[in-house]
């Protein structure tokens, strides 16, 4: 069985939680297809991902990091979507730790939380983004994440080094919450110390702090290859088959 943190956070209104949503990526592993700008389900990606926070009442603001060519389209997508929250879309950085930067740097200065998420998760539910965000008013970080499946072998030069038990192993999602100031601090060290980070999580870790996890779902899945879309289209289309009449 997962070993998800068991202790429920205290109900108590949500301090002022900001979302970064980071969409600057190159999307080089979709063979010539914009990630960020395809449809999925009649909709666009990015407008599915924005949306999914625009509805959420745990989120008080969003800001929308992406590359310099997509800056005027998706501005004017939100401003057909009439979405309120939407505060700013930002020009992001080389890396994703450069963008998650460039979002901190412009939060309200109400912002106590912000949700870190990816692009390009558009089936993030609002069960996810709202136990997550609770859960790091609560432990000061959190994450969603989904047991792995597979056996999970560390090795080097082509030789197993070691198995690793698998109910210690888990794929962590978005959005990942951190307390602002922690978050800021974090990564302004990794910066200074020109650390490796695969993650948020990662930049938190390495300063000593916790962080605790969130049930996560199969469907909140990262679309990174044209595999990935085709999943994510039978998400939504199971989904459409099994509502009521």
């Amino acid at each position: 069985m997962a070993l998800f943190g068991k202790k429920q956070p205290r109900e108590a209104k949500t301090p002022f939680c900001s979302a970064v949503i980071v969409a600057a990526g190159s999307a080089s592993r979709m063979g010539g297809t914009d990630k960020i700008m395809t449809e999925l389900g009649g909709e666009v990606v990015i407008r599915r991902t924005i949306r999914a926070f625009e509805e959420n009442p745990h989120i008080s603001e969003i800001l929308i990091v992406t590359r310099e060519a997509l800056l005027e389209p998706i501005a004017k997508l939100c401003a057909d979507a009439a979405f309120t929250k939407t505060r700013s879309v930002l020009l992001g950085g080389q890396t994703r730790s450069d963008s998650v930067r460039a979002g901190l740097d412009n939060l309200s200065k109400k912002a106590k939380y912000v949700a870190v998420h990816d692009g390009a998760r558009p089936l993030v539910s609002q069960e996810i983004i709202t136990k997550t965000v609770r859960s790091a008013v609560k432990y000061g970080a959190a994450a969603p994440a989904i047991p792995v499946k597979d056996t999970i072998k560390r090795a080097k030069n082509g030789f197993i080094l070691e198995t690793p038990p698998r109910e210690e192993l888990f794929a962590v999602q978005t959005p990942q919450v951190f307390d602002v100031d922690l978050l800021r601090a974090a990564l302004h060290d990794a910066a200074e110390k020109n650390a490796a980070l695969t993650d948020d999580c990662s930049a938190v870790e390495r300063i000593g702090m916790r962080v605790f996890l969130t049930e996560g779902e199969e469907r909140n899945l990262k679309i990174t290859t044209p595999p990935d879309l085709h999943m994510a289209e039978s998400f939504l289309q199971n989904e459409t088959e099994v509502k009521p009449e």
